[in-house]
């Protein structure tokens, strides 16, 4: 089977092998991503509708501001035998009596006092609320940072498929060299042969990374919330900052990370416990009122006949004030209190610990993204010298000034220094974003 042959079935069982590949793909880009990723990741769709709850829920009534007002209604019905026994009187017995009876009624019941508690849970709910905003904002960013990374995930392993593509050209034109020499009697078959193992391993190289492709944008496409089978192409380039300043980017985590903003809100939101708590202590003072209205009617049969129906109305309200304070209900307020008090001193060492624990998340990135700078420099010297000298080693070999060996490893090296290159941009790129995902600065590039 000819060279030509053998690629065409190779690229053929690749197309097999990847149906998305046949079809015609969608060029998306970054931005594009990000928007569609931001109105359909369902994360951040799950936490806009926890949002919502949280902003329903701040209400006067959920606070305990507002009265309770019920209607009720009732319709009774009976029938009874009854036997009255008078002193020298002959008993007077009643048969099948029959009683239908109607209630109606209104009920108000407020608590006009309650120690301050319904200011302090009115507060409390607010501040969920912008709890709730930041846990929001955090879980946005965060899908947006994984978003900015699986992106250039998949430019990484396209760009590895080119750098393997290049190494396939080469070893093809090795495999045909050592054909035409083998034509002429300068070479043995021998170096054909090696010539076609290194052609295939080459190729099964690129199958494994056709796999890496596709399954990196598999990821992309759960991020995006829609179908994982989709296929696209993405730009070839990985475009990274060189302008951080960790001072500047640790000011910001301090003062507008959202995580420790929502910790600090935790922390209040325990105060507001411990005050609610305390507050217990006071008495409270409800009003309550209820107007009602009775209606029944009696039937009696006395010796199998009715002798009339007997009806009996009844309306009217009442109302009154009750005041109630706890005088020792087994020193459960003062244990109360007391817990109150430690989740105050919890939500204080957790903030503390996130603080620090960001501020060394944002050193280790930091470091990282300098050091992957400084290698991005070396890398793309590296890899113009490893294109010459396999260039070089080609036309040697092709001249018979090089062994097989040599040439397959200045080929190897080509490789190997792109594969390097591409991998230094993009973990330069991922620690770039994880400084930005951590000093709350991709919304507002996003924006």
């Amino acid at each position: 089977m000819s060279l030509l042959k053998t690629t065409a079935f190779i690229l053929l069982g690749i197309a097999s092998f990847m149906p998305g590949l046949t079809q015609a793909q969608e060029k998306l880009t970054l931005e594009q991503a990000i928007q569609f990723g931001l109105q359909h990741n369902y994360d951040i769709r799950i936490v806009s509708k926890e949002q919502t709850i949280a902003e329903n829920n701040v209400t006067l009534g959920n606070a305990g501001f507002l009265p309770a007002l019920d209607a009720r209604y009732t319709r009774d019905f009976s029938r009874n035998d009854l036997r009255n026994q008078f002193e020298n009187n002959e008993p007077r017995i009643v048969d099948n009596s029959t009683t239908r009876a109607s209630n109606a009624s209104m009920l108000l019941n407020w608590t006009i006092f309650d120690g301050g508690r319904m200011f302090i849970n009115h507060n409390r709910l607010k501040a969920l609320e912008r709890s709730g905003a930041f846990f929001t904002k955090a879980t946005i960013e965060t899908t947006l940072a994984n978003i900015i990374i699986a992106y250039h995930e998949v430019v990484r392993q396209a760009r590895k498929i080119n750098s393997i593509e290049d190494a396939i050209a080469i070893s093809e034109q090795r495999v045909n060299i050592t054909q035409e020499q083998y034509n002429v009697g300068v070479s043995a078959k021998v170096e054909i042969l090696r010539a076609q193992v290194d052609y295939n391993a080459d190729r099964a190289e690129l199958l494994r990374q056709l796999e890496l492709l596709q399954t990196s944008k598999i990821t992309l496409n759960q991020l995006l919330g829609r179908d994982p089978n989709i296929d696209f192409m993405v730009d070839d380039i990985i475009e990274v900052s060189n302008d951080f300043r960790l001072a500047s980017v640790n000011n910001q985590l301090l003062s507008s990370n959202p995580n420790l903003q929502r910790l600090r809100i935790n922390r209040d939101i325990a105060l507001y416990d411990l005050r609610s708590t305390r507050a217990m202590r006071l008495p409270m003072i409800g009003l309550s009122s209820a107007y009602g209205l009775n209606r029944q009617l009696q039937d009696p049969v006395i010796f199998g006949n009715t002798v009339g129906t007997n009806e009996s109305r009844r309306q009217g309200f009442n109302y009154g004030l009750t005041i109630s304070m706890p005088i020792f209900n087994g020193l459960e307020i003062n244990r109360q209190v007391q817990n109150s008090r430690i989740a105050v001193e919890a939500n204080s060492l957790a903030l503390q610990r996130e603080q620090n624990a960001l501020q060394s998340d944002m050193s280790r990135a930091f470091t990282r993204y300098q050091n992957r700078l400084q290698l991005l420099e070396l890398e793309e010297s590296n890899l113009v010298l490893a294109k010459q000298n396999a260039e070089i080693a080609l036309e040697r070999y092709r001249l018979g000034l090089l062994t097989a060996i040599e040439l397959r490893e200045a080929q190897r090296n080509q490789l190997v220094a792109e594969t390097r290159l591409i991998d230094i941009q993009f973990e330069a790129k991922a620690s770039e974003t994880e400084l930005k995902r951590i000093g709350s600065t991709l919304l507002d590039e996003v924006d």
